[in-house]
């Protein structure tokens, strides 16, 4: 049996960080760091140590996704975790947005994580994990915040599918569903107005919720009452009501 290793994409910040961390604590062997920024990942190696394995890609190119599954062929690991966190964000009217940055955010929310999946699963065992991390904004559609939601969608639903088709192999995929989480992703100002997020919280408290529900076999990690709460509205309200309430409470930034 090969080194078991965890794979952690957007690892060098935010909640990949913070997953980057745990996994610290769990049996593997080294834990492969992705994300683009190179002096980032060795930063995050310096501070945490040498089983951080620094992978400096661009999930957004498929090249550069592909090359991830040689270097599996080429080290054969056993992939006890697989956490597809990185991600892209933007608020704005569909007007906002040049094509590069569409493509390029469906490529790393919703194409690298699918991509990663399928290369990943054949290296993974009995009581292997897999977290993608979704977003509370999958819930019901958002305008303003069509483009990442839309994303959110897939992963949420992807995940959650994969469960189903992962039965009877003793691996989980959990779609992981926080609000707004305080990272450097989050715009803080708009048109000079600072920008208020209700339900706020601090990655690691997303990340370490997440983890033991993976552990648990759960197919949604949902972090905080306040989401439960948003979560129950989705089902309850029609989308209309809820979108439009959305844009209501979002009119001064937009």
């Amino acid at each position: 049996m090969g080194k078991r290793i965890a794979i952690i994409t957007g690892a060098s910040g935010g909640i990949g960080r913070e997953f980057t961390k745990l996994m610290l604590r769990e049996e593997v062997d080294e834990i492969w760091a992705i994300a683009r920024n190179q002096e980032k990942l060795t930063a995050l190696r310096n501070e945490l140590g040498d089983k951080i394995i620094i992978v400096s890609k661009d999930l957004s190119k498929s090249e550069e996704l592909l090359s991830i599954g040689k270097m599996l062929e080429n080290e054969k690991p056993v992939i006890a975790y697989l956490i597809n966190n990185a991600g892209l964000a933007k608020m704005g009217s569909y007007q906002d947005f040049a094509v590069e940055e569409i493509t390029d955010t469906i490529n790393i929310n919703c194409c690298a994580l699918a991509v990663l999946c399928t290369v990943c699963i054949p290296y993974m065992i009995e009581g292997s994990r897999i977290l993608n991390i979704s977003s509370a904004s999958s819930f019901q559609p958002l305008p303003y915040l069509n483009l990442y939601a839309a994303t959110k969608v897939f992963e949420r639903t992807f995940s959650r599918s994969l469960n189903v088709e992962l039965r009877g192999t003793g691996i989980t995929s959990t779609a992981v569903c926080p609000s707004w989480v305080d990272t450097e992703l989050l715009m803080t100002e708009v048109n000079g107005k600072n920008i208020k997020f209700p339900g706020i919280v601090a990655p690691d408290r997303v990340a370490i919720k997440a983890l033991k529900d993976a552990k648990r076999g759960k197919d949604m990690s949902v972090c905080t009452l306040y989401v439960k709460y948003l979560h129950m509205l989705a089902k309850l309200f029609p989308q209309k009501v809820i979108m439009n309430t959305w844009v209501h409470k979002i009119k001064e930034y937009i």
